[in-house]
């Protein structure tokens, strides 16, 4: 349910009626705008009568809302979320590029890239040391060793990091990240995202390769519903039926998220496709398609990289293509003004 407040309204109803509300067991998101002020309520609303909400002095309008999602639902906010990923902004007209090695191999490797991707004008620098693979054969990981060098190269470049946690166990180790990435395969790990939602951390939610946005939506609820709403969430792609890609890359989620919800979102072109040459246009067009920043993924060796070397572009490769992107995000800037 949705309280839209009287402009004029005083200040004595308003907390008024805030203190009612809180006492029938409502949780109050406000969002103020330069001409209105709305209430979000969560908790049970159908023991709240509209007729009587009307009545009071202090408010203008009442709306139910029927989607499941509330704190994400932007009926309840209105606004463009910005959040701060260590003094780099995301969301409301914040552009990021958030790049670096799908795994972390060694202190040399994820520091040169590091150095590389922060010259070529990325804002974060990303790097798995706990890595989910199909393949319990695959290598998974440096774990937390690969930690350690990660905040070594956070160290030496001033970078925020970006990593993912695939357990609550190991939520201990992930102290000094900057980012929590939660993975295609735990979207729906609700254990998980109920952790996360006790933290203050920012999370970057990555979309499940079989699930639907409102899907989507539901998780970042659940890490919103905790009390965590830095809540970045990204579209990586989908598994479909063409097999000539590693998945499909659905543009048309970043606008139709945009209507839905306020949370920013970023696009992981590296991961849509799976292979190298595609990550050029996907980013490009994933910017022109409203997207509020990129994660790419940029090896110093792509052929001897431990995973996902195919998709990974070369250090001069991102040098490059960061011009692009800057170019192309500042005309769509200007062209919306």
């Amino acid at each position: 349910m949705i309280i839209i407040l009287k402009n004029n309204a005083e200040k004595v109803q308003v907390e008024k009626l805030r203190q009612d509300m809180e006492a029938r067991g409502m949780i109050i998101h406000e969002s103020r705008g330069q001409e209105t002020t709305l209430w979000g309520l969560v908790g049970d609303t159908s023991q709240i009568n509209e007729d009587q909400l009307m009545s009071n002095k202090a408010v203008e309008a009442v709306r139910r809302i029927q989607e499941p999602y509330k704190a994400a639902n932007r009926k309840f906010h209105p606004e463009d979320s910005v959040v701060d990923i260590g003094g780099k902004k995301i969301g409301g007209g914040h552009f990021q590029v958030i790049a670096g090695p799908c795994s972390i191999e060694t202190e040399a490797q994820i520091t040169e890239v590091a150095m590389s991707v922060k010259n070529s004008g990325a804002g974060l620098l990303r790097g798995g040391a706990f890595k989910p693979r199909t393949s319990p054969y695959a290598f998974q990981g440096l774990h937390d060793e690969g930690l350690k060098m990660l905040l070594e190269a956070k160290k030496a470049t001033g970078l925020p990091v970006v990593t993912e946690l695939m357990s609550p166990a190991h939520i201990e180790l992930f102290e000094d990240v900057d980012m929590i990435q939660i993975g295609t395969r735990n979207m729906q790990n609700f254990e998980l995202l109920k952790e996360v939602g006790k933290l203050k951390t920012p999370v970057l939610l990555k979309r499940g390769m079989a699930n639907t946005l409102d899907e989507l939506l539901m998780s970042a609820e659940y890490i919103m519903a905790g009390g965590n709403e830095n809540v970045i969430l990204c579209e990586r792609g989908i598994r479909t039926f063409e097999p000539s890609m590693r998945n499909t890359l659905d543009l048309s989620a970043i606008p139709m998220l945009k209507k839905k919800s306020h949370l920013p979102v970023v696009v992981d072109p590296s991961h849509a496709s799976g292979i190298r040459f595609m990550v050029r246009p996907l980013a490009l067009a994933a910017i022109a398609a409203g997207a509020d920043g990129l994660m790419i993924e940029v090896h110093n060796n792509p052929e001897k990289a431990l995973c996902d070397g195919p998709q990974s572009l070369y250090m001069d490769e991102f040098d490059r293509l960061m011009v692009e992107i800057r170019k192309t995000e500042a005309f769509f800037a200007e062209l919306n003004g």
